[in-house]
C-alpha cells in the first residue's frame, strides 16, 4: 500500500495548522530571546546576599528548621509562555521549569538540532502540536521537556548513541563495574533477540517486535533494558523513509506466561511515547495474548492516553497480522510467508573508526551549526511574510535548507553514532531508502541474514546517498 500523508504533518496542513505551526517556531524563538536577556540581566545584577541558617532555640524546647533554599529564579517572561493550566502526568511543567532555569539559548538550540537529526524540523515541532492538541503552551512545554530528557537525563546522542555496540562489546570484558554490568545486560538482550527491527506494515511503517516470552525482570537491571528500549527507539527512527514518521509495534505473547509480566518497562514504554516521543507509533498490536493477560492488560490499559490506547489492536494467528501486515511481509516466526529469522551479527572491529577523527566531525557539525543557524532566519521571514509569493519564495528556501540538513547529518551519522545491526546488516543506507526486501532492490540474502548489496550505488561524495537507487517496491493485497 503506497504511503499517504495524513492531514497535519508535513506537506498536507490546511491553513490553520500552518498557522499554529508558525506560532510555535515563533514562541520558541520568543523562549530564546528570553533567554538571552535573562542571561544578560544575571551577569549584570550583584548576587544575593547569603542567609545565615537560623540557629537551635532553647526556648519551650522548640527547634526551627532551616527555610530550604530557593530554587534558581526563573524569568517571568518565560513563565507566561507556559500557563497552560495543564493537568500534568509526567511533570512536564516542573521539568520546563528547570529546562529554563538552567539552560541557555545556545543549549536549546543544541537540543533541537541533535533531536531533528534527519527528520524535517517542522515535522518534529508539529509532533508535539498534534500531541497537544495544537495548544501552542502546551506543545512548547512537551517539546522542550522531551528535549530536556533526551539531551540531558538520557544523554541518547552523547551516551547511547555514541557508545553503541562496538563500545559494550568492548565493556563486556574490560568495563569498570558498572559500565561492565549494563554492557552485558544490553547485549544479552540483543543477541537473544528479546526485540528487533524488521520490516514494513501495510502502511509502509517500519515494524518493532517484542518477544515478550523472553523476558524476565530479574535477568537485566532496570537502567540497562531503557537504555536499551531508547536504542531501538532511536534505531527506528532512522529507518522512517518519508513521508512515514510512525511505527508498529507488535507485542508477541505467544507462549506469555505471568513470569514475563513485568509492569517497569510497560511504564518506560508509555512514557517515552506519550511524553518524549510522541506521535511516533501507528499501530500497537498485542499479538496472541492467553487469558491470563487479561488482568494484566486491564492494568496496562489504565494508565494509556485515549489516542495511544485507540491505537492499539488484539491480534491472532496469520489471519489476525493480515489485516496490518501483507503475508508476505510476515515472518515465518508468526505463521508468515517471509523467510527471515533473528539472527545477531556481532560488531566489525574498526566499523567506528571513523568517530576517532574529530576534526572532521568538528567541521561537518560546524557546517550542520550553520544551516540549522540559516533554518531559523528563514523561519523568521516566513513567520513575518507567509503569504503571497514572498511567502512561497521563503517557503521554498527553507525547504532547501532542510534537505541540507539531512544530507549534512548523513555526512556526521558516521563519526558521532556507533553502527549498529542494522547498518552491518545494510537496512539503514545513510539517507537511501531503508531497505528491508533485498529481493525488492535487485539484491540478495546472506546466510546471515544481512542484506548483499549489488553495488555500493546509493552513495554519493563522502557517503551519502545522492538518490534512491533501491525503492521498496508497492505491495497490494
Amino acid at each position: 500500500m503506497a504511503s499517504t500523508i495524513p492531514e497535519g504533518h508535513v506537506g498536507n496542513l490546511n491553513a490553520e495548522q500552518e498557522a499554529k505551526l508558525r506560532e510555535l517556531w515563533s514562541t520558541v524563538f520568543r523562549l530564546y530571546d528570553i533567554l538571552q536577556d535573562w542571561s544578560q540581566k544575571k551577569k549584570t545584577e550583584p548576587a544575593p546576599a547569603k542567609v545565615e541558617s537560623p540557629k537551635k532555640s532553647r526556648w519551650f524546647g522548640g527547634w526551627k528548621e532551616p527555610e530550604a533554599p530557593a530554587g534558581p529564579a526563573l524569568p517571568e517572561e518565560a513563565l507566561k509562555l507556559i500557563d497552560c493550566g495543564e493537568a500534568d502526568k509526567f511533570g512536564l511543567v516542573k521539568q520546563f521549569q528547570q529546562v529554563i532555569a538552567t539552560q541557555t539559548p545556545e543549549s536549546l538550540r543544541a537540543m533541537v538540532l541533535g533531536s531533528v537529526k534527519v527528520e524535517h524540523p517542522d515535522a518534529l515541532a508539529l509532533r508535539f502540536l498534534r500531541a497537544r492538541k495544537w495548544d501552542i503552551k502546551r506543545a512548547l512545554v512537551m517539546m522542550f521537556s522531551a528535549m530536556n530528557w533526551r539531551h540531558n537525563e538520557f544523554r541518547v546522542d552523547s551516551d547511547i548513541l555514541a557508545n553503541g555496540e562496538e563500545v559494550l562489546v568492548r565493556d563486556e570484558e574490560k568495563g569498570e563495574v558498572k559500565s561492565k554490568a549494563l554492557a552485558q545486560d544490553f547485549m544479552r538482550q540483543i543477541r537473544g533477540g528479546k526485540s528487533f527491527i524488521h520490516g514494513v506494515d501495510r502502511e509502509n511503517r517500519p515494524i518493532s517486535y517484542v518477544r515478550v516470552k523472553l523476558h524476565r525482570a530479574a535477568d537485566q537491571s532496570v537502567e540497562s533494558l531503557e537504555r536499551y528500549t531508547t536504542y531501538l527507539i532511536e534505531t527506528a527512527r532512522l529507518a522512517l523513509d518519508p513521508p512515514v514518521e510512525t511505527a508498529t509495534l507488535v507485542f508477541d505473547l505467544s507462549n506469555f506466561t505471568l513470569a514475563n509480566m513485568d509492569y517497569v518497562p510497560v511504564k518506560f514504554i508509555i512514557k517515552c511515547f506519550e511524553a518524549n516521543y510522541p506521535e511516533s507509533l501507528g499501530a500497537i498490536l498485542i499479538h496472541n495474548s492467553p487469558w491470563v493477560f487479561k488482568p494484566c492488560w486491564k492494568i496496562i490499559s489504565a494508565w494509556l492516553d485515549p489516542v495511544v490506547a485507540a491505537k492499539v489492536h488484539l491480534t491472532y494467528g496469520r489471519e489476525g497480522l493480515e489485516e496490518f501486515i501483507h503475508p508476505s511481509q510476515i515472518i515465518k516466526e508468526l505463521g508468515g510467508d517471509e523467510d527471515w529469522e533473528y539472527k545477531y551479527d556481532e560488531p566489525v572491529p574498526g566499523e567506528n573508526a571513523a568517530m576517532k577523527d574529530t576534526a572532521t566531525r568538528d567541521k561537518i557539525q560546524q557546517e550542520r551549526d550553520e544551516l540549522a543557524n540559516q533554518f531559523e532566519l528563514a523561519t523568521k521571514e516566513w513567520i513575518a511574510n507567509p503569504e503571497g509569493a514572498k511567502g512561497a519564495d521563503i517557503k521554498n528556501k527553507r525547504e532547501s535548507i532542510v534537505v541540507q540538513l539531512k544530507e549534512n547529518y548523513w555526512k556526521l551519522d558516521k563519526y558521532v553514532r556507533c553502527r549498529s545491526l542494522y547498518d552491518r546488516q545494510g537496512n539503514i543506507r545513510l539517507g537511501a531508502k531503508t531497505v528491508w526486501y533485498p529481493e525488492q532492490a535487485g539484491e540478495k540474502r546472506a546466510p546471515n541474514g544481512s542484506i548483499q548489496q549489488i553495488e555500493d550505488l546509493s552513495k554519493g561524495k563522502d557517503g551519502v546517498a545522492t538518490t534512491n537507487v533501491v525503492p521498496t517496491a508497492e505491495i497490494t493485497a
